[in-house]
C-alpha cells in the first residue's frame, strides 16, 4: 500500500519543514556570508529528502520493524548531516574563510540539518501512514455497501421465484378444475408482469407510483383466478406518487393476504393499500380480511420485506404486522420519506 504512495506526499511533507528553515534563517539575511551558507544547506537538505524517500519506501516495502526502521533513518540522516557540514567547509574554503578542512569540527553544529531530515522522515510516515488509514477505511465502507448492496439484491430475487411457485400451482389448479380460459387469462398476466419485473434497471428503490403499478399488474394475475372474491381500495395521495419506496415492496405484502387471507374465504375478501405521510415518514398500510389461523406461520413475503426495509434503512424503519381486533391481518411499514428529483 506505501508503495503506492502519490510522490506529492513527500512533497507536502517537506513543505512545513523547509518552510521553518527559511523563517529561521531570515535573520541572517545581510550579515556577511551567512545568507549563502544558510542556502547552501537548505539546497542540500531538499536534495537529501529524495534519497530518505526511497530509503524510508524500500523499508517499508520490506516490512521491517519499526525500531529497525528508526535505527537506519536516523543513521542515514546523521550521515547527510555530516556530508552537509562537509559542503559548508568546502564553500568557507572557496570563499576564502578557511584554509582548508577542520575534520575534527565535521560532527559539530548538526542540529539544525539532522533534526530537519528527521522531522522530515516523521512528517512523511504520518502523512502515508495518514493516507493508508484512509484508503483502508474506504476499503472496509466499500466492502460493506458491496456486502450490503449483494444480500438486497439476494432478497430481491427471491421474490419472483416465490411468486412463480405460487402462481404456477394457482394455474395448475385451474388447469385441473377444467377453468382453462382463466387459466390462459393468468398466464398471460403472469406473462406482462414479468416482462415489467425483468425490465427493470436492478435499482433497489423506484418511486411509488411504479411500486403501484406493479402490483396493479401482479392484483391482475390474482383477478383472472379469484374473480370477484378480490375486491381492492388503493389510497395514496398525488403528492405522493414521487417517494421513493423499495423495490416489490408491496407485492409480496399483497400476495400473503391473497393467499394466507382472501383465498381461503367463500365469501369475498378486500385487500386495502393506504400510503400517507406520517411525522416526516411514509407510512404504507396494507389491511386484507381473513380467517384468523389457529397457529401463526411466519410468510417469507414479510420477512423479505422486513430485512430489505432494515438494510435499506437501518433503524429509521419499522416493521409491524399481525391481526388486528376488527379481524382482520394488518401489515404497517414505516421508511424514510424521500422524494425524487
Amino acid at each position: 500500500m506505501k508503495e503506492d504512495t502519490p510522490l506529492l506526499v513527500p512533497v507536502l511533507a517537506a513543505l512545513p519543514v523547509f518552510a521553518c528553515m527559511t523563517i529561521l534563517g531570515l535573520p541572517a539575511i545581510g550579515h556577511g556570508h551567512a545568507a549563502t551558507f544558510r542556502a547552501l544547506f537548505f539546497v542540500a537538505c531538499a536534495a537529501w529528502t529524495v534519497p530518505l524517500v526511497l530509503l524510508q519506501r524500500a523499508l517499508w516495502r520490506q516490512g521491517r520493524a519499526w525500531w529497525t526502521m528508526t535505527l537506519v533513518l536516523l543513521g542515514a540522516s546523521y550521515a547527510m548531516s555530516v556530508a552537509n557540514a562537509m559542503l559548508g567547509q568546502r564553500l568557507a574554503i572557496a570563499l576564502g574563510l578557511e584554509t582548508g578542512y577542520h575534520w575534527g569540527d565535521l560532527v559539530r553544529g548538526l542540529d539544525g540539518c539532522w533534526l530537519a531530515l528527521v522531522a522530515f522522515c516523521a512528517m512523511h510516515a504520518v502523512a502515508v501512514y495518514y493516507l493508508s488509514l484512509q484508503r483502508t477505511r474506504l476499503r472496509l465502507a466499500q466492502a460493506l455497501a458491496d456486502a450490503r448492496d449483494a444480500e438486497l439484491r439476494a432478497l430481491r430475487l427471491q421474490v419472483n421465484p416465490h411468486f412463480l411457485f405460487n402462481t404456477l400451482n394457482a394455474v395448475s389448479a385451474l388447469v385441473a378444475a377444467g377453468a382453462n380460459r382463466d387459466a390462459n387469462r393468468m398466464l398471460a398476466r403472469v406473462s406482462d408482469f414479468l416482462r415489467a419485473t425483468l425490465a427493470h434497471d436492478g435499482r433497489h428503490e423506484h418511486t411509488l407510483a411504479e411500486e403501484l403499478a406493479l402490483t396493479e399488474a401482479y392484483l391482475d394475475i390474482e383477478k383472472a383466478r379469484l374473480g370477484e372474491r378480490l375486491q381492492l381500495t388503493m389510497n395514496a395521495g398525488p403528492e405522493l406518487l414521487d417517494a421513493f419506496v423499495p423495490y416489490l415492496m408491496l407485492q409480496p405484502l399483497v400476495e400473503n393476504a391473497v393467499r394466507h387471507g382472501i383465498a381461503p374465504l367463500t365469501a369475498p375478501g378486500r385487500i386495502d393499500i393506504r400510503v400517507a405521510r406520517a411525522d416526516g415518514d411514509l407510512r404504507v398500510d396494507v389491511r386484507n380480511d381473513g380467517a384468523r389461523p389457529a397457529v401463526q406461520e411466519g410468510g417469507i413475503g414479510l420477512a423479505n420485506v422486513a430485512g430489505r426495509l432494515r438494510h435499506l434503512y437501518g433503524d429509521a424503519q419499522r416493521v409491524d404486522a399481525g391481526w388486528r381486533d376488527d379481524g382482520r391481518f394488518h401489515v404497517s411499514l414505516t421508511l424514510p420519506l424521500r422524494m425524487a428529483a
